[in-house]
């Protein structure tokens, strides 16, 4: 049985501290660099890390590409998660309920997501960047709420529910009737717009590591991060996610291998270093 000194223990918990700092890189915190190779070289001290991280509630997804940093993600129940009612409650629009903007969120995030890889193969491959922006991404849930209010109305099956995924199914309703681009009387975004909705997600997304804005401000660009491919892979494994996709709003490979009218031929890699203009 191998036996680790509390010394090590401490250690182990000190990377899965630096981990939960996505701002904090090895390159710039010589301990958080010693502690991150260790974790690639040794072993024993990676699977005890692993282990202390299960027992607080985290995964350890991997070490970041190009930095070292220790990507993690919180286990479901986890004190570390969080949670879409919470996300929701804090953008809530005056006279929603708290389940619709739930829904409403979480199609966000999964938009977001499934446009940055839209592919297989761009999850699978290290090194790919993918891109979105907030208009592109508020267009694409637009386009996909419009495709369940028709198969809502079309009753498929001779039923009236568009997916078996409770989450896509009453979302285009609530979603489509919000305005794109509202202002208040102080000249601010209103919360009540899609557009000041998706603006939160990706304001989210950078502060936790996962995209790099780029560009002017005002176009509301972003690039991925290796931490959020990361992410992304576990997220794909879920039922929602597969769902907005088949809803082919956005390019998708299929079983075939070949590529849908749209998509990309070429995936783009590129390094995260690289000088955005």
């Amino acid at each position: 049985m191998t036996s680790h000194s509390a010394i090590d223990a401490e250690d182990a918990a000190r990377l899965l501290a630096f981990g939960l700092r996505p701002r904090v890189t090895p390159s710039r915190d010589d301990d958080y660099k010693e502690l991150a190779l260790r974790y690639r070289h040794d072993e024993v001290f990676r699977l005890l890390t692993d282990r202390i991280g299960k027992g607080l509630g985290l995964t350890v997804l991997g070490s970041e590409r190009g930095t070292d940093s220790l990507a993690l993600a919180a286990l479901e129940g986890s004190v570390f998660e969080t949670k879409l009612d919470d996300y929701a409650k804090r953008a809530r629009y005056r006279g929603e309920r708290g389940d619709t903007e739930r829904v409403l969120h979480g199609l966000i995030h999964l938009a977001i997501a499934a446009l940055a890889f839209p592919r297989p193969q761009d999850l699978a491959l290290d090194g790919y960047i993918g891109r979105v922006n907030a208009g592109l991404i508020d267009a694409t849930v637009r386009d996909a709420c419009r495709l369940l209010k028709e198969r809502a109305a079309k009753g498929e099956d001779g039923t009236d529910t568009p997916s078996d995924t409770p989450e896509l199914e009453a979302v285009w309703h609530a979603y489509t009737r919000r305005p794109e681009t509202s202002r208040t009387k102080d000249d601010r975004a209103a919360l009540n717009s899609t557009r000041a909705m998706v603006g939160r997600a990706l304001n989210f997304l950078t502060e936790s590591g996962f995209l790099t804005a780029v560009g002017d401000p005002k176009e509301g660009a972003y690039r991925t991060t290796s931490r959020y491919q990361l992410q992304v892979r576990e997220l794909a494994a879920t039922q929602a996610f597969n769902e907005l996709l088949k809803l082919n709003v956005v390019p998708m490979t299929d079983t075939s291998g070949s590529l849908r009218p749209g998509a990309a031929t070429t995936p783009v890699v590129e390094s995260e270093e690289a000088t955005d203009v």
